[in-house]
């Protein structure tokens, strides 16, 4: 089916739909599919490109592939038993999400070219207000699945305006450029970097590559999947799960390692310069690829490919990042000279600072990026203070240094659609002069909002575990971290924690904000006893958290008006 075009240039209101999700990625992908596992059709995935994929469709550079097991980075529910390798690339995978977007109907809610300029929150109709590219509509709920990997990040160069020649992100790679026999400088050793460099050495005239710190590199162990495996899969899908299955278990087992015991990845550091010995002869080369923190603490790359090509001869290493930019002549930290046709970046994204916080503005008048301007916060890695009926996917301290992130997903799916219930029980579906369902006006209208107090009480626990971890004591400086120094990207614990703690939405941990044209205040002697629990990192730090007793959970869950402070 092809897309549904929508054309309310004479309609005096706005279209206004129960939920929407901005981006289709995986995240948003799988928000659509859950939403329809869950019998809704009222919803909307905004998308501001002509295609679905997220960062498997804006990373197109030579080379580009996953480094997480194939029959692991896909969803649970829609496996695919045709992986042609175990690690796929970037076109299996792009194809995979089209082919998902098709398979589960998800077409005609799609409104492709949807670019989301301002998402606002009324504190009067309690709904969002929504400025796309394409119009405005209105929504009940957000869910931003707009990615930590979506936004190219260039550092700010002296003179890099003023550069004759070409350049681009990796993420934004220019197809139409001929780099055989031009002189090329690659800046950045990240994960897009290392997949860059052996795919573009062959043909370049001169390849320069600018290291500031050096990547650990294992092997990457890829292969061609069978044509018998496929088939296996194929004509038994539990083989494929239970591949699946194995593959996660392994990764579970190497997590302690990254968040309890850091000393323990010694090992992992053998392998890696092993690795390496075997293709960089040159000592002095060597050197100079050898890192000086604990793996682990900057992202893990792999490849076979990456140390082979550095020890070409038409390929340099720079170690020490770019400065300048005269004219054509590129200047490193350390004073190195290098002329250069070419510039790629591979300096990574925007994580800690995602643009797109700057474009949602809360029940407060305050943009999400002023409320995170002292670092990200979330809670559950979900929903953020002051802004209610709004979520996202992959948020604060979400992120994993060793396995799929297509696991965490689908836990936030889990959030996600037990928040929706909870709202719907609350009375807190329809309010849009169009919404299907709906009630005209706003009668009936709920929102949840989480409580600063739950989402403070949440972080401290999340930093106070990320304090070992070695992400944050192994010596280096990474993208997981902000500029404060704090750790707001990764989860310092398994899969199977995450998916634990957000199984169900606890409501003790929100505030219920009703309509004020059916405001419902319960009589103070008729409210439910509250008990008070603090962990002992709570009680030295001064934060709570606070549990209602059963029968206010239960009655809170089958729809009863919340009666705690708060309410309004």
């Amino acid at each position: 089916m092809g897309q549904h075009e929508h054309d309310h240039e004479h309609d005096h209101e706005p279209e206004h739909v129960h939920v929407a999700v901005v981006g289709s990625g995986f995240g948003g992908l799988g928000a659509a599919i859950r939403l329809r596992r869950e019998g809704m059709t009222d919803f909307v995935v905004l998308e501001r490109a002509d295609s679905v994929g997220g960062t498997w469709r804006d990373n197109s550079y030579p080379g580009c592939a996953c480094d997480v097991p194939s029959h692991l980075y896909s969803f649970s529910f829609a496996p695919n038993p045709d992986w042609p390798r175990t690690f796929s690339g970037q076109r299996h995978i792009r194809a995979y999400l089209e082919h998902v977007a098709d398979t589960f109907g998800l077409r005609p809610h799609l409104r492709l070219n949807h670019e989301v300029r301002l998402m606002r929150w009324d504190n009067d109709a309690l709904h969002w207000e929504i400025e796309t590219s394409r119009g405005t509509l209105t929504a009940d709920v957000i869910v931003s699945a707009t990615g930590p990997l979506s936004d190219p990040k260039i550092p700010e160069i002296p003179g890099l305006a003023g550069f004759p020649g070409k350049v681009f992100h990796s993420a934004r790679w220019d197809h139409g450029y001929d780099l055989r026999g031009k002189r090329v400088a690659v800046i950045g050793t990240g994960a897009s970097a290392i997949q860059i460099v052996p795919a573009i050495q062959p043909e370049v005239g001169r390849l320069t590559l600018f290291q500031r710190t050096p990547p650990w590199v294992m092997p990457r162990v890829d292969r061609a999947i069978s044509g018998a495996e496929r088939r296996l899969h194929r004509a038994l899908p539990f083989t494929g799960t239970l591949r699946r299955r194995i593959l996660w278990g392994i990764r579970e087992l190497q997590v302690q390692a990254f968040t309890k015991r850091p000393d323990e990845l010694g090992l992992v550091e053998s392998l890696a310069k092993a690795n390496m010995a075997r293709a960089i002869k040159d000592p002095v080369l060597r050197a100079g690829l050898t890192p000086s923190y604990r793996i682990g603490c900057k992202r893990i790359l792999l490849s076979s490919t990456y140390y082979p090509a550095l020890a070409q001869p038409n390929v340099d290493l720079v170690t020490s990042g770019l400065a300048e930019v005269r004219g054509s002549t590129l200047v490193a930290a350390d004073g190195t000279e290098t002329e250069a046709d070419a510039i790629v970046f591979g300096t990574g994204f925007h994580v800690t600072d995602m643009p797109i916080a700057e474009r949602v503005v809360g029940a407060d008048g305050i943009t999400l990026a002023e409320a995170w301007k002292d670092g990200m916060q979330s809670l559950r890695g979900a929903t953020a203070a002051g802004f209610p009926n709004w979520m996202t996917i992959i948020g604060p301290n979400t992120g994993l240094g060793n396995s799929s992130m297509i696991l965490m997903i689908e836990s936030q799916l889990n959030y996600m659609a037990d928040y929706l219930r909870q709202l719907d029980g609350l009375g807190g579906r329809g309010g849009g002069p169009r919404s299907a369902g709906g009630t005209a006006g706003g009668s009936g209208r709920v929102a949840l909002g989480p409580r600063p107090a739950a989402v403070r009480a949440w972080n401290h626990r999340v930093q106070e575990r990320m304090k070992r971890t070695v992400w944050n004591t192994g010596g280096c400086t990474s993208w997981y971290l902000d500029e404060q120094g704090r750790n707001t990207t990764v989860w310092p614990g398994t899969t199977a924690e995450f998916r634990r703690v957000t199984r169900e939405v606890d409501l003790a941990e929100y505030e219920v904000i009703r309509a004020a044209a059916v405001s419902v205040r319960v009589p103070r002697q008729a409210e439910k006893p509250v008990a008070e629990t603090r962990t002992p990192q709570e009680r030295a730090s001064g934060t709570r958290t606070t549990e209602r007793s059963a029968g206010a959970r239960a009655g809170a869950r089958a729809g009863t008006p919340a009666a705690k402070e708060g309410v309004r």
